[in-house]
């Protein structure tokens, strides 16, 4: 995920000083003073609290040219947005919290003009420092940070050969903030104290959005007549000092050649599946515990009552009680502040894609192993005829059945006929391989995974896996943090979970061969 900063073009942010209100005397005073000869001192101006408001967002108002495109945001692009955790920042630093949705000092209210804000400020020396400067003009602009789903921007561009990203949707909004230099044209900020009454100052440069730690743009494509035209982000825009011709830059009257091509991060294919998604997958607030879950009861009944009679208990164990212990499992990294800065592509989302992997290869693993353990059935199968017995006998009809089945193993069935000479594995698009066998779909799981049998018969698992295996959830946390002795960035990913059988007549490991040492 990126972040995004953009300052908000006329925000109005005014600083409300605070109304003395005062003390209203009791009936039977006078201006000696009460009985004791104390009098109660009226209440002052800080005894109220200090408040700001202006606009975070402004619909439909250009931003400054942000390296070679201006941006506008939609009046529809905060529909259906959670607001319930915006906090209003100085500078965007969240060590300097000046209000918050949650807790009833930040109002937001989105109306025709943008989205307009109301903050309560506290009495801590951030926000009162804050305040005097905005009350003095020398902050009178304010900024919002924010990210979008792939998709949901517009990219247009004129005759003019002008420009403009219309954000449509945005899909979370962080926090508004208070700042001093915007890259917006004409956020501003006004004092309605007796002094200074409806001040607007519209100061914009894109120092900030220099200085700010979004370096970095996701590069777009416009296509426009057929011709490609590369939208140049601002990390483009510092290192080219502002200045490009047909490809090249210019340092005064020196040309400057790029000095490295850089390409995206090469991925290697790998299966995109979580075996998880076929278990029973339940969130457990405690580290340990037992976990009720429903059982098949295909004999159980309800009994013959007489009129009167008392109901008798019901004649069947309703529930399985599996246990469950959590075990955390995590795994850090370390990238360089060189590598991430230097880059041309996102290096930190792209570790945490292949972090994400690692969690779901835990998954894959784990219920494997579950799955392969001593609570279930162990079945040989080395005919056709075999593997329906299992099929159609072994199993409960009411199971949601399905296959699981190495590379090699698919291979194998791939090349099995009925008596009419067609083939087991039928097309189903329903089904992870694009296959079924006698109606169930199959899914192929790689050998890395599923290995080969020692005796090299083939490994399958027949039955149904959200009936067979429990994924306890306590928590997954992915983190990242600044490693200052090492000019690094740190990211860790911890899971806790825990994997156990659940119904011991769900599933049934089955050996596949065709009694010649097949896999061999």
């Amino acid at each position: 995920m990126m972040e995004d900063r953009r300052l908000t073009i006329n925000a109005e942010l005014r600083a409300a000083e605070p109304t003395p209100q005062p003390t209203a005397q009791p009936a039977n005073s006078n201006q000696q003073g009460n009985a004791d000869n104390n009098p109660q001192p009226a209440k002052t101006a800080q005894d109220s609290p200090k408040k700001l408001s202006g606009y975070a967002i402004v619909w439909n108002t250009p931003s400054k040219d942000l390296g070679g495109f201006k941006e506008v945001v939609s009046p529809d692009a905060l529909k259906g947005v959670d607001l319930s955790n915006v906090l209003m920042l100085n500078d965007h630093d969240y060590t300097q919290v000046l209000a918050s949705v949650k807790a009833g000092t930040l109002k937001l209210t989105p109306d025709d003009k943008g989205l307009h804000f109301e903050a309560t400020l506290p009495d801590t020396t951030t926000a009162n420092d804050v305040f005097a400067n905005v009350k003095a003009g020398n902050l009178d602009s304010c900024s919002f940070s924010f990210d979008v789903d792939d998709g949901s921007d517009k990219w247009e561009k004129d005759d003019q050969g002008n420009i403009t990203r219309t954000i449509n949707q945005i899909k979370d909004l962080f926090d508004v903030s208070v700042v001093a230099v915007p890259a917006y044209d004409s956020t501003n900020v006004a004092t309605n104290n007796s002094d200074n009454k409806n001040v607007n100052v519209d100061t914009r440069s894109y120092e900030k959005f220099i200085k700010g730690e979004n370096k970095k743009m996701t590069e777009k494509t416009i296509i426009d007549n057929n011709e490609k035209t590369e939208t140049r982000s601002f990390e483009d825009f510092i290192r080219s000092h502002g200045e490009m011709r047909d490809g090249l830059t210019t340092s005064g009257a020196t040309a400057v050649i790029p000095e490295e091509v850089v390409t995206p991060v090469l991925e290697l294919k790998n299966s995109k599946y979580n075996l998880a998604q076929y278990a029973t997958v339940k969130t457990v607030s405690a580290g340990s515990g037992h976990y009720p879950i429903a059982k098949r009861n295909e004999k159980a009944t309800l009994a013959t009552k007489e009129e009167l009679a008392e109901i008798a208990d019901v004649d069947a164990n309703m529930f399985e009680d599996v246990p469950f212990d959590v075990k955390t499992r995590a795994g850090k990294i370390a990238l360089s502040n060189e590598i991430v800065e230097d880059a041309a592509v996102d290096i930190v989302g792209e570790v945490k894609n292949q972090l994400q992997k690692l969690v779901d290869n835990t998954d894959n693993q784990n219920i494997m192993k579950v799955l392969t353990g001593d609570k279930f059935k162990k079945e040989t199968a080395t005919s056709t005829d075999d593997l329906k017995k299992i099929f159609n006998v072994e199993l409960d009809p009411a199971l949601n059945k399905m296959w699981l089945v190495n590379q090699s193993g698919f291979n194998y069935l791939d090349t099995l006929k009925d008596s009419e000479g067609r083939y087991l594995l039928q097309p189903n698009p329903a089904a992870a391989s694009g296959f079924s066998l006698f109606g169930a779909p199959v899914v192929m799981i790689n050998n890395a995974v599923m290995p080969n049998n020692a005796d090299g018969s083939f490994p399958m698992i027949a039955g149904d896996i959200s009936e067979a295996v429990a994924v306890f959830r306590r928590n997954q946390v992915t983190a990242q943090w600044d490693k200052f002795d090492q000019f690094a960035q740190g990211l860790s990913v911890i899971v806790r979970s825990d994997y156990e059988p659940i119904s011991s007549d769900a599933a049934i490991n089955v050996s596949l061969s065709n009694g010649k040492g097949a896999g061999k």
